[in-house]
């Protein structure tokens, strides 16, 4: 990779679509795709536009690019709560949804033109998530509190590949929204569910209005639990760098005081998971990932306070990233996104190039 032939910055231009969620590069041949949370926006590496799909009346969160086979991969939503009817309501879409949670595949080699459908051509299919609907509509009783969704999961929104701990293979890992909610103690997990992509083909289906479908597998490789405290919406870009070995979390920080709520958090892939006790669930055993020991640390929680990344990251490896700086205005939603560098310094974890 020559870093001296990708810009410094790539301005997206303004869509109408909602505020960028994420961003993946296909550096090979030289495309950057973005989420606009109701838009998928192709663009080149200076930033001209390709095409875009639209269509799906949910929530487009992080993107992840699948180099082996040419295909972007996104979390998509499907909600009837706040967010989700704020959504439709952007749409103009009359009516509910029904709750459903998809990994969304994209073949970038047919987004050619503006306003292309989601549900035509197999420009986009998706993949049902049975874990994510089943903890999303969870009621359940926990000490002396009966409650809704289990480990506060609130949908889903980072994604990214990484090499599988079995050391077989990648998985096609995808974390959980969060709800932040201060007054209970069951949420203070990151919940990770792994994958592998290459079970997820046979499952793919087309998702439309009228095909709200749940073809997907019946259930996830491996659930994990990942401590970082509380958090706005859990994860919302989630990002494997070959370069360190490790996964990155952009957050939206949370608001319980007796965490350190930073926005960044690494999860340390050196280290095996380990079962153990989950706090807050009354006892009950977890696969546990490790928060990487660097960066600032309070009440033994480690992380970053690196400020941008919560919409949208993209590793391209040697400790080079893309990371997105999001605008708005008069309704319409734009970003630039920074080349930066890695060094994993407390105050400037991330330099711009």
């Amino acid at each position: 990779m020559n870093i001296e032939n990708l810009p410094k910055k790539i301005y997206t231009g303004r869509f109408r679509g909602g505020h960028i969620q994420g961003i993946a590069i296909d550096n090979e041949r030289k495309y950057i795709y973005c989420s606009f949370t109701t838009e998928l926006v192709k663009l080149d590496m200076d930033g001209n536009f390709i095409g875009s799909v639209k269509g799906f009346t949910g929530h487009l969160g992080c993107l992840a690019f699948d180099s082996e086979n040419n295909r972007v991969y996104a979390s998509l939503e499907y909600k009837n709560d706040v967010i989700g009817q704020g959504i439709l309501k952007r749409l103009g879409y009359v009516g509910e949804v029904k709750n459903a949670f998809y990994v969304a595949i994209f073949d970038p080699e047919k987004i050619v033109r503006p306003d292309m459908s989601a549900y035509e051509n197999r420009v986009m299919t998706t993949v049902w998530l049975r874990d994510v609907v089943d903890d999303y509509l969870a009621e359940f009783e926990l000490g002396k509190r009966n409650l809704k969704h289990r480990y506060g999961c609130s949908g889903i929104d980072g994604i990214t590949f990484a090499p599988s701990f079995d050391k077989k293979g990648t998985d096609l890992l995808v974390s959980y929204g969060i709800f932040g909610e201060t007054d209970r103690e069951d949420n203070d997990y990151q919940v990770i569910v792994a994958y592998d992509p290459k079970e997820l083909v046979k499952y793919e289906d087309i998702l439309s209005p009228e095909n709200i479908h749940s073809s997907g597998p019946e259930s996830c490789k491996e659930k994990y639990f990942v401590y970082t405290g509380n958090t706005t919406f859990g994860v919302q870009n989630m990002e494997y760098d070959s370069y360190t070995g490790d996964i990155f979390l952009c957050v939206y920080c949370g608001k319980k005081e007796k965490f350190p709520n930073y926005p960044l958090y690494v999860i340390d892939m050196k280290k095996a998971p380990a079962e153990k006790e989950l706090l807050g669930q009354e006892g009950e055993i977890g696969t546990t990932l490790s928060i990487k020991e660097a960066g600032f640390c309070e009440n033994g929680i480690y992380g970053y306070t690196f400020p941008h990344g919560s919409t949208g990251i993209a590793s391209l490896g040697d400790g080079y990233f893309y990371i997105s700086e999001p605008g708005a205005d008069n309704g319409e939603f734009f970003s630039n996104i920074y080349l930066y560098r890695y060094t994993g310094e407390n105050e400037m974890t991330f330099v711009r190039v």
